[in-house]
């Protein structure tokens, strides 16, 4: 029966672990190698992210250096940057590509902290879904007189602590995001 919690509780901390890693890729006020994590460029016909093409690195608070391996592809991944929705102009010195990111203004901070908020939103429906399978579970192992109603009511119980407990770390890391991302 607690396998069932179990399971579900191991769910859960993967899709909390998701949802950190889309807070990665929301800018805040200094550069990290993880805004390219989405970022995809045409390596050769078939679409590779920066990370296996390229070696990113933070020279400067507000500077990434993006060196190629394959010294060909500059000028795919320098288009790649240029054309992805960061909203910057890559400049190239030889092997190297900067990237200067600027200054936030409010209203982009702002902007990027509503985005954590739609990710942390993101990271609670599936927490929620999570709970629902697991309680259908529940459900079919009572119409199979697996289990007496009063299991099923002590596995909804511990179903909901679990969700609730993940709720609250969910939340715990959008405040601490938007604290990040509105400190100038």
């Amino acid at each position: 029966m607690s396998t069932l919690v179990d399971q579900a509780a191991a769910q859960m901390d993967k899709s909390i672990v998701a949802t950190e890693q889309n807070f990665t890729g929301i800018r805040t006020g200094r550069a990290n190698p993880a805004l390219l994590n989405g970022i995809m460029v045409n390596y050769y016909g078939s679409p590779t992210p920066i990370k296996q093409l390229a070696s990113v690195s933070v020279p400067e608070p507000r500077t990434l250096a993006i060196t190629p391996f394959d010294r060909s592809q500059i000028n795919a991944v320098e288009k790649a940057i240029r054309d992805s929705d960061l909203g910057v102009n890559p400049n190239r010195s030889g092997n190297v590509i900067r990237i200067t990111l600027p200054e936030l203004t409010q209203d982009r901070r702002e902007q990027y902290a509503k985005m954590a908020k739609d990710e942390a939103e993101k990271g609670k429906v599936a927490l929620r879904n999570i709970r629902r399978k697991a309680r259908e579970d529940v459900e079919k192992q009572l119409k199979a007189d697996s289990i007496t109603e009063d299991d099923r009511d002590h596995l909804f119980k511990q179903l909901d602590d679990i969700t609730k407990k993940h709720s609250d770390r969910i939340d715990a890391l959008l405040e601490s995001k938007q604290s990040e991302i509105m400190t100038v």
